[in-house]
């Protein structure tokens, strides 16, 4: 055989071996469209609602199955995700707690929106021991935040609970009052509310619950005796006035208003990674950071304090890949404005992968199937997870998007959103579980 017979043997070999695998990884997805196609088919539990699925198979850089991806949803908390990417983009490594300029013996502060300030995961203590430790005479300088205390769209009758704290340009121990049983009687903290909270006869409920008036910080409980071991969060009335109080209390010092727009050239302080913030706001899925972390990305940008101005500059930024503009209203998906895609959420998941470009680091931000946070309990318990991403639930929503490690080590994207059914959310939960766990054991 002559070299030029030789070299186009060896070529045409070459191009059987490598079709080959192209075909096998071609009839791989084939496959598990097919497959998954039939689940959904299959599924009583999916066929009395509005169900969107992506899958997309990032090696390939190839959708493998889509139903009704091209459609808006409802997102609930999947909106974290996408407070997330700009918090990537905006504080890559730590969150800014406060600005501030010295003059002469003062020193004038503004807010940044900063969620950590003594609040009791976060634990963010920088900006409390800077002005503590101060000799200056301290001037909280206000203003800046251009919104309302709640998002567009949220709901107002959960004002009593936990996961719905107001939003202001200064929050302090994440504008919650902890409220827990101790000998028989309730502790409170901030201590400052401890006079607030008093008991009501005029309340006939057996049950017991502390229950802040809707439009001051006056928080009401039943004529019962307080449980053993009894816990309960509810958010206090921001204002002006309660916030300086706060700060003076917590402080051990007088801390006074004045009336100042922030210099361009004003001092930035910084509080915690970045890291261990958005952790904190995907695991337990908190709302509460969510919210905040938009006025901190819009304190990168200019003057006010706006989550509508944090938002736009996002999408204009580093959101111009999506094939569907996004109707995007708030930071934590409290709102049931919000609507985005399944596969928006999918190229979102892409950006974010890209972004970190650290698999490790990325997985340890996001809940883990079956092992921690709002996965934990959607997966069997397990030490080695094969889901990481974000749900998010609110009345007749579910949804759950992230990625998928299978058993031969390839990384699958997926967006999984259910809208408006009236069927339990455990049943729609345990219909996701069953597909995403297919493509896990399978591909």
């Amino acid at each position: 055989m002559c070299r030029s017979e030789f070299k186009i043997k060896s070529l045409f070999l070459l191009l059987v071996v490598c079709g080959g695998f192209f075909l096998s990884g071609c009839s791989i997805d084939r496959r598990m469209a097919r497959k998954v196609n039939s689940l959904f088919k299959q599924s009583e539990g999916l066929k009395k609602h509005y169900v969107g699925f992506a899958l997309y198979d990032m090696s390939a850089d190839k959708m493998v199955f889509e139903n009704n991806a091209d459609k808006y949803f409802t997102p609930a908390s999947n909106t974290k995700l996408f407070t997330f990417y700009g918090g990537l983009k905006m504080t890559p490594d730590s969150i800014p707690a406060l600005r501030y300029i010295e003059r002469g013996d003062s020193l004038i502060f503004w807010g940044t929106g900063d969620p950590s300030f003594l609040q009791i995961q976060l634990k963010g203590t920088k900006a409390f021991d800077f002005l503590r430790a101060t000799k200056k005479k301290l001037f909280f300088a206000h203003g800046r935040y251009k919104g309302d205390f709640y998002g567009k769209g949220w709901q107002w009758d959960d004002y009593n609970d936990y996961y719905q704290a107001e939003i202001n340009e200064f929050p302090i121990m994440g504008n919650l009052v902890e409220i827990n049983e101790e000998k028989g009687k309730l502790k409170v903290s901030p201590t400052l509310f401890a006079d607030c909270v008093g008991q009501d006869s005029s309340i006939k409920d057996t049950s017991f619950l502390v229950k802040r008036d809707f439009n001051e910080n006056r928080f009401n409980y039943p004529s019962v005796a307080v449980p053993l071991g009894y816990k309960q969060a509810v958010p206090y009335k921001v204002s002006l006035q309660t916030t300086l109080a706060l700060l003076s209390d917590t402080l051990g010092k007088k801390v006074e208003l004045v009336n100042m727009n922030m210099p361009a050239n004003a001092s930035t302080l910084y509080s915690l990674k970045s890291d261990s913030v958005f952790k904190e706001m995907l695991v337990p899925s908190d709302n509460f950071i969510a919210e905040q972390l938009l006025l901190v990305y819009s304190n990168q940008i200019g003057e006010h304090l706006s989550a509508e101005a944090a938002i736009q500059h996002i999408e204009k930024t580093y959101l111009k890949e999506l094939q569907d503009k996004p109707v995007w209203i708030d930071g934590s998906g409290l709102s049931r404005y919000n609507l985005f895609t399944p596969r928006d959420i999918i190229k979102l998941l892409e950006l974010i992968y890209k972004e970190v470009n650290d698999q490790k680091r990325l997985f340890a931000m996001l809940p883990a199937g079956g092992k921690s946070g709002t996965l934990k309990n959607a997966y069997p318990k397990t030490n080695d997870p094969f889901v990481f991403g974000k749900t998010g639930t609110l009345s007749n929503v579910h949804c759950q998007s992230g990625y998928v490690v299978t058993k031969k080590n390839k990384i699958y994207l997926f967006s999984f959103m259910n809208n408006n059914f009236v069927s339990s959310t455990t049943g729609v939960r345990n219909e996701m579980g069953k597909i995403i766990t297919y493509v896990h054991e399978n591909f």
